[in-house]
């Protein structure tokens, strides 16, 4: 095999891969071999039939797609594993010449990893984030805890009010003709969610139970269901049940039984606590986020397009996994957003432009700063890895080839380099 390669724009490469005749010549009949059995000729047994003779019955290029196929990955494969070139997406491949006899030759254009010119990276300007958790804060995440702890109880004595959970029936008709999905018996509603039809919810306050009220709503603009676009609608509703949340008292025994504490001034301490801590973890992150954006601003480099679409489809695959795992198929999902496959790729491009650039940027620091991760270090990383699985450290490290472990290390260098712009920027 043998390769060329010729650079083009824009971090663009043309490999140029032959294979030698006699390899094609090993796959032409690779595939007769496979092939002949499904093959019927007359005057020959099914499977029997002479290469030769289905050559000369179909022609002479009759088993040369599937050859190719056989040939282009290995070939291809090759090719990478021989190119000094850091390639950074699927090839795009087109056969050049393929006739038996004759070496097989295709190109594969590829996307190339693009250089970076760093600009300034340390002592990069970025906001100052005060730290301040105020009363309001530790009281919501008191009433939180509360409404954690609260109970349920029926209410007979007095009208639907905002807040209240219900079951009703409803049986809705846009015109006096009823349509799909607008009837239902004990459906559960919060009044004030928001879950429902605009002004829904609104006017079933002061509703009484088991007494019928007639709801008037419009369906917005952009509602899921195409025929009930922008459409009036008349709802018939029976409320059948009421229910209010009952929240405890907020006092020391409400502290002692949601906490390690006897009082709610302890408890109400720690909660500063926990919300300062994870306020100081934010601002961390926020300072490491902006610092690198101003060290990928202060950076040149050129993306190929070929390389954007590469990391759009790796982070499309990983939604689909997400979404899945939900027990929602894409269609489903493309159904009830009103997404289709092109908007949502489209979408993810400028995420997947900026988390290139970041990687880009952070390797060229790593580099340029000398970054280098000790076998110290990885140890205490799968040591991390260990017992967040619930495993022996030795038995992970086992488990992991080469390239995991190489992986780890490149991923600890560019933290890093992420750590060392932030703790070398200026806070204004």
């Amino acid at each position: 095999m043998s390769l060329q390669i010729e650079k083009l724009e824009k971090n663009m490469a043309k490999l140029t891969i032959e294979v030698p005749a006699e390899e094609f010549e090993t796959a032409i009949e690779e595939v007769y071999q496979k092939s002949k059995g499904k093959i019927n000729m007359p005057g020959f047994r099914k499977g029997k039939a002479p290469r030769k003779m289905i050559e000369k019955m179909y022609g002479k290029g009759v088993f040369y797609e599937d050859a190719a196929n056989i040939m282009i990955p290995k070939a291809y494969d090759a090719a990478v594993a021989d190119c000094e070139e850091t390639i950074v997406s699927r090839p795009s491949v087109d056969v050049t010449q393929i006739e038996s006899g004759k070496p097989f030759i295709f190109t594969a254009e590829v996307a190339l990893k693009p250089e970076v010119t760093l600009g300034e990276y340390k002592g990069v300007e970025v906001p100052k984030t005060e730290i301040e958790v105020t009363e309001e804060e530790i009281q919501a995440a008191v009433d939180k805890e509360r409404d954690n702890n609260s109970r349920t109880i029926d209410v007979d004595d007095r009208a639907v009010e905002n807040g209240d959970m219900i079951k009703l029936d409803f049986d809705g008709s846009v015109d006096g003709v009823p349509f799909e999905g607008g009837k239902a018996e004990n459906y559960a509603l919060t009044i004030g969610s928001g879950s429902f039809i605009p002004g829904f919810e609104a006017q079933l306050i002061g509703a009484k139970l088991g007494e019928e009220t007639e709801v008037n709503v419009t369906f917005p603009e952009d509602y899921h269901a195409e025929n009930l676009k922008g459409k009036a609608a008349v709802f018939k509703c029976k409320v059948n049940e009421i229910k209010v949340k009952e929240l405890p008292a907020a006092d020391d025994e409400f502290a002692k039984d949601v906490s390690e504490f006897d009082t709610m001034e302890e408890y109400k301490a720690d909660i500063k606590k926990n919300l300062t801590e994870q306020k100081e973890k934010e601002a961390k992150r926020a300072k490491e986020n902006a610092a690198v954006a101003k060290a990928v601003e202060n950076a040149s480099m050129e993306i190929p397009d070929a390389m954007v679409n590469e990391q759009v489809r790796r982070m499309a695959d990983d939604f689909t996994r997400r979404i899945e795992s939900q027990g929602i198929t894409m269609d489903q999902y493309m159904q009830f957003t009103g997404m289709n496959a092109e908007k949502l790729l489209d979408q993810m491009k400028p995420e997947a432009l900026k988390r290139i650039q970041n990687s880009l940027v952070l390797e060229a620091v790593a580099k340029a700063e000398d970054i280098q991760i000790s076998d110290e270090k990885i140890d205490a990383e799968i040591a991390k890895m260990a017992e967040n699985y619930k495993m022996e450290a030795d038995k992970l490290k086992e488990l992991m080839g080469d390239y995991e472990k190489d992986q780890m290390k490149n991923d600890l260098a560019i933290q890093e380099a992420v750590e060392m712009i932030a703790s070398a920027a200026k806070e204004i």
